[in-house]
């Protein structure tokens, strides 16, 4: 069908309720309202679904949720994991309690268990309770740190990690094929609970998933002797990590923990909050705020779901708040893990640290440092959690940490998600260690600065929405795939990567070889200089994203560097 006939069908058809349609007759006047909504089926990815709430064909909405969890139902069955049951999560957005529901009634319906939380929780405590609960698969219902008028449900398999290659395609498959609605099966609640098929869960999930955080402390020694002066401002931006940090942190004993009054409680409106983004320097108005009131050592703020981590650390020779990137928090986590355990003579046989092809490069200069083993995987936090996977099948190698560019890591192997909540510990045990030290969190970061090169990295991007904003980026894309740059101005083009074919190209030599990673639609530009580039489509909103790297000699000549490198891109295109 196409659009126009897609919304007649959602019109008149007895299956979609009245809230529904009186909601589509409101823009019945409206064309390309209509088109937009109905012109396709809201794309269920490998990561899940994500998109703006409202009725319509490509919209989030409860039939579209069903429609996709029918879709899983049926893999699990052919997987023969009906007995296993699956875990449910939300976080504080519009719907996201009645799409929770609703995914549960359809797997009740299908004759699968949901254990479904009794209130919003953060995203790693789902990877965390589908492998305490040893379920076959996990859905949180979450649009990360997207705007409020979104919401998206993303897929999880019993390993705890976000579904991939190749059941995250099968998976899609499924889905896919299920095409009428009225195949789609649900229930009533209260038949479902009666049934045993519907259980909810909450407080001793909670309280064992404490206990795995806590087993990632090295100097609990350290906290106490610190805890009457070090002071913290956090944010858990109207989300799931309010009661989980304050918990942890008041747990492991830090004392002056002050949260954003504002920003506490749930608001699925994120009142105070035009995008609920820690990478968003206006999202930490009303922190910094705080902040500088309480004189506070260390700003943090998780997002939404809480699976990402921003911060701002004082600076006390400028008396200023500095903001600090992913890359520059997770190297400062994963260098005080590397050196304490090392210190302490509790690293691991065989550690390693995990990281994407996008993120700093610093990463590979500390565990050089600290002799770990450095892995590199696609962007996505799920091939970080499968690396613990095939390390825990093979015994080759020992996780210590994980991160990712976008703000996102792993300590432990508590979950195989990106876990804000043990982000937050350790950031906050690691500012204890700077205390006690005489120094602050930014003079920690000038110190390993100096001591492995002054990395600096940044993202350029350009929103094309729509149809003809797909056709764009798939064009621009090409057109990078098909005759790859020799040189970003000054920076020439060493090696050439395209994970689409898994081929490189050393533009020196001509030798050809291998990425030796999965597929995906990414393209590389090692460059001279330590400098690099990377072209990736976003798979979760209408973007191309481009991330850069550079290597200075001091924060100036690596500011002037990256800078140069972004407007030589941006001219190139």
């Amino acid at each position: 069908m196409g659009y126009k006939e897609q919304y007649a069908f959602w019109l008149e058809d007895s299956y979609f309720d009245a809230q529904t349609k009186n909601e589509l007759q409101a823009i019945k006047d409206d064309e390309k309202e209509i088109e937009d909504r109905f012109y396709k089926e809201l794309a269920f990815g490998t990561g899940g679904l994500r998109g703006v709430i409202g009725a319509g064909t490509n919209r989030m909405n409860i039939y579209t949720v069903r429609k996709a969890t029918q879709g899983l139902a049926n893999y699990i069955k052919k997987q023969g994991g009906e007995e296993k049951g699956v875990a449910i999560a939300y976080d504080s957005r519009r719907m996201s309690p009645e799409f929770a529901d609703e995914a549960a009634l359809c797997l009740a319906a299908n004759g699968i268990k949901a254990y479904v939380f009794d209130s919003l929780r953060p995203t790693p405590e789902l990877s965390f309770a589908l492998r305490e609960l040893h379920c076959i698969s996990g859905i949180v219902i979450t649009a990360s740190h997207n705007p409020p008028e979104y919401n998206g449900y993303k897929c999880y398999w019993e390993d705890g990690a976000q579904v991939a290659a190749p059941r995250d395609q099968e998976i899609i498959t499924e889905v896919n094929n299920v095409t009428d609605y009225h195949d789609v099966k649900t229930m009533e609640k209260q038949e479902a609970v009666k049934a045993g098929l519907y259980q909810v869960i909450g407080r001793e999930i909670d309280d064992k998933y404490m206990a795995e955080l806590k087993k990632q402390i090295i100097h609990p020694e350290i906290i106490a002797e610190v805890a009457d002066d070090i002071k913290i401002v956090y944010s858990p931006f109207n989300g799931t990590g309010n009661l989980p940090v304050r918990r942890i942190l008041d747990e492991i004993g830090f004392k002056n923990v002050y949260v954003v009054p504002e920003q506490e409680m749930p608001d699925p409106n994120f009142t105070t909050l035009a995008y609920p983004n820690p990478e968003d320097p206006k999202a930490f108005t009303l922190a910094l705020e705080l902040a500088k009131e309480r004189k506070a050592d260390i700003v943090l703020a998780t997002d939404p779901d809480a699976d990402r981590l921003g911060i701002y650390a004082l600076d006390t020779k400028s008396g200023e708040y500095i903001p600090f990137t992913g890359n520059m928090s997770g190297m400062l986590i994963a260098e005080y893990i590397l050196r304490e355990r090392t210190a302490t003579g509790k690293m691991p046989e065989n550690p390693a640290l995990v990281t994407t092809i996008v993120t700093t490069n610093m990463a590979r200069a500390i565990t050089e440092d600290y002799k770990v083993k450095c892995i590199e995987v696609l962007t996505g936090f799920k091939y970080i959690g499968e690396q613990i996977k095939l390390f825990e099948q093979t015994g080759s190698d020992n996780y210590v940490f994980g991160l990712e560019e976008s703000y996102g890591c792993l300590a432990g192997t508590h979950a195989r998600d990106k876990d804000a909540i043990v982000a937050v510990m350790c950031l906050c045990e690691m500012a204890a260690w700077c205390k006690k030290n005489g120094k602050t969190v930014w003079d920690q970061m000038i110190t390993l600065y100096e001591k492995y090169g002054y990395f600096k990295e940044s993202q350029y991007s350009i929103t094309m929405k729509g149809i003809d904003g797909a056709k764009e980026i798939e064009e621009l894309m090409n057109k990078l795939r098909s005759n790859p740059p020799r040189n970003f101005g000054g920076l020439k083009v060493k090696e050439f990567r395209d994970y689409t074919t898994g081929k490189t190209l050393n533009l020196e030599s001509g030798e050809e070889g291998e990425t030796g990673l999965p597929k995906s639609n990414v393209l590389y530009f090692d460059l001279t200089n330590d400098s690099w580039c990377c072209a990736r489509p976003s798979g979760t909103e209408p973007k191309i994203k481009f991330y850069m790297g550079v290597k200075g000699n001091s924060l100036e000549d690596a500011e002037a560097k990256l800078q140069q490198l972004t407007e030589d891109l941006k001219a190139y295109l």
